[in-house]
């Protein structure tokens, strides 16, 4: 089976037994996802036919079942495996493969951080799923309070895109942060003293800290493309991985 990998910098394959979702915060505004969706659908690939409706793919799930070498791997890049259209059952389903395959990591990562507390609070953590939300403002702050609570062995926030200064975060029990600016033509600026204050934050609290990429928007505050922005914090990669 062909494997999936991915240009993420801080996974190296993707699994979408799910696809499609709908928006629920400010960081969903331009998708990623969503742009790419209409971009495979174009293409003629029957996964994605419905376009960016949530849509369950059964014939996804053993995927990582082929993938004998171990791989770090982000479940449903292309959806939200906690989205309210998403069974529980199916959920289950994930897990077991998840449990099946513990020579890999999993990345979880979920807007529906409540969501993800409900489906916890029945069911155990498998011990290679890393959970993460997304914490791209102030508004979604909320998120890590759910997130801190659940007993794996990774917890993980990805401030990407970030799109203000988030102030003050309490990291206790968060594993890793990554930061991330948003790209794409409609993009929204990312400034260097938001990132620095969080990487200020995470090492006085002991959490790794992981830049990803400056996006549209460069340090300086000129737009270009995000390759030529490039990911480099006061001249220096700081991409560090959790313990």
């Amino acid at each position: 089976m062909a494997t999936k990998t991915t240009k993420i910098e801080w996974t190296d394959k993707t699994w979408n037994p799910i696809t499609g979702c709908t928006k629920i915060s400010q960081g969903c505004a331009h998708c990623y996802a969503e742009v790419m969706t209409r971009r495979l659908n174009a293409m003629g690939l029957p996964k994605y036919a419905d376009g960016f409706k949530v849509s369950l793919h059964e014939d996804c799930l053993a995927e990582p079942l082929e993938w004998k070498q171990p791989h770090t791997i982000f479940v449903c890049s292309m959806s939200d495996i906690f989205h309210k259209d998403v069974p529980f059952d199916f959920v289950d389903k994930i897990m077991a493969t998840i449990e099946q395959t513990p020579q890999h990591r999993f990345q979880i990562l979920t807007k529906r951080a409540e969501r993800m507390a409900e489906y916890f609070s029945t069911r155990k953590i498998p011990q290679n799923a890393w959970l993460g939300v997304t914490v791209e403002a102030q508004s979604s702050k909320n998120r890590i309070d759910c997130l801190r609570q659940l007993a794996a062995p990774i917890r993980f926030l990805s401030c990407e895109p970030l799109l203000e200064d988030l102030g003050e975060l309490n990291l206790q029990n968060i594993d890793w942060v990554i930061v991330g600016g948003e790209s794409g033509l409609s993009a929204r600026p990312m400034k260097e003293e938001w990132v620095l204050s969080i990487k200020q934050q995470t090492e006085l609290q002991g959490s790794a800290f992981f830049f990803k990429q400056w996006g549209t928007w460069g340090s300086d505050g000129v737009k270009r493309n995000k390759h030529k922005n490039g990911k480099l914090l006061k001249g220096r990669v700081f991409q560090a991985m959790p313990a």
